[in-house]
């Protein structure tokens, strides 16, 4: 499972890594509706709510769908502009890019969230009338709330447009001008990093420091971001945005919506942040643990080294047996070996075993 877009005769210049401030914006209020998904920004939630008017609180869940559960393409409307433009560099001029939007790209990105739309497929329900009514069943089967924006959406565009405007507008007052001013330094940090990396050292290695799980394969002229869902999309004669983000750990977002400019959100780095795992690693991992046997091979192995034979005499086993099991952990990178004298001892890796909590969390959410 995961997302790939085709670089195709993809000219370096194309390649863009600019920060967004109304996707910055976008990330925070994500963070506001879902403070499970960021724990580390858990003092800034709870500072921004103690404080935030109640009207701006009540507007804020009137589409809340718009930003909780995911990251919406609108956030990045740069990426829509026919022949592909930058992000802007103030709220402002992204806000006038959302604008410069037609009604059906609009829509169709405020629908796959209000709705469960599918994504960037087929023509509008701006246009279609069968998609018209399943817009409206798949937002009844979410709530009044739902309807009534979906209902609102299809029927009056401009003037939900007109209400999103004035909302982040209004949230850009309250509480984002000021973590803007103080993220927007390392956000153009990291860019500028990246975009050293990419005169230097080229696509492969600025992608790499994006983050491990997006590769780049020269060769078929394709970049895979290691993802539970699956897409694809091409930059063709366009090019791609690289846009990094503080608010949005451990959110790595992939915009691959048909006829729209690439684009990878990707979270700033922490050094102190070890790899993720690959999905596919992530999930021999879960399974390793899930037998029985090899979760009481686990406690002893926690507890100090141990052979083979050592093993098949505390758990009543033959080992044959025991070394099947370990075979199963080994591969998925949970015990490590090492040979002293003419025996081979096991043991449990403690600190991989330690992450896979936070490391299941990252890679549900990526």
């Amino acid at each position: 499972m995961s997302v790939h877009i085709d670089i195709a005769g993809l000219r370096p210049e194309r390649v863009a890594v600019v920060p967004s401030p109304l996707a910055e914006l976008g990330m925070a209020l994500h963070a506001l509706s879902e403070p499970g998904h960021h724990p580390g920004l858990q003092g800034w939630v709870t500072g921004v709510t103690a404080r935030l008017d109640s009207h701006l609180a009540d507007r804020m869940c009137e589409a809340d769908f718009l930003w909780r559960t995911s990251f919406s393409d609108l956030f990045l409307p740069s990426a829509g502009i026919p022949g592909g433009a930058l992000p802007g560099a103030t709220l402002a001029e992204e806000l006038d890019l959302l604008d410069k939007l037609t009604d059906e790209q609009f829509v169709d990105a405020a629908l796959e969230f209000s709705c469960a739309m599918p994504y960037g497929e087929g023509p509008s329900p701006l246009v279609d009338a069968g998609l018209r009514r399943r817009a409206l069943e798949l937002a009844a089967a979410r709530g009044p709330g739902q309807v009534r924006f979906s209902e609102l959406l299809l029927t009056d565009p401009p003037r939900i447009r007109r209400w999103l405007r004035q909302f982040l507008e209004d949230c850009d007052e309250a509480f984002f001008a000021e973590a803007w001013s103080r993220l927007r330094h390392q956000l153009t940090a990291d860019a500028r990093h990246k975009t050293d990396l990419l005169r230097r050292k080229g696509l492969a290695e600025a992608l790499t420091a994006v983050s491990p799980v997006v590769t780049l394969d020269e060769a078929a002229g394709r970049i895979t971001v290691d993802k539970l869902s699956v897409g694809r999309t091409a930059t063709q004669d366009g090019g791609l945005l690289l846009v990094p983000t503080s608010f949005g750990w451990p959110h790595l977002s992939v915009l691959y919506r048909h006829g729209w400019q690439p684009a990878l959100h990707y979270p700033v780095s922490s050094p102190e942040l070890a790899a993720p795992p690959s999905v596919e690693q992530l999930a021999l991992r879960m399974t390793a643990l899930s037998h029985p046997v090899r979760m009481r091979i686990c406690r002893y192995l926690a507890r100090s080294a141990l052979t083979t034979t050592e093993l098949a005499q505390t758990q009543g086993m033959t080992a044959p047996e025991i070394s099947r099991h370990l075979g199963v952990l080994k591969k998925a990178g949970l015990i490590t070996t090492r040979r002293r004298g003419r025996y081979v001892q096991h043991q449990l890796d403690i600190a991989v075993v330690a992450r896979l909590g936070s490391d299941f969390l990252e890679g549900i959410l990526r």
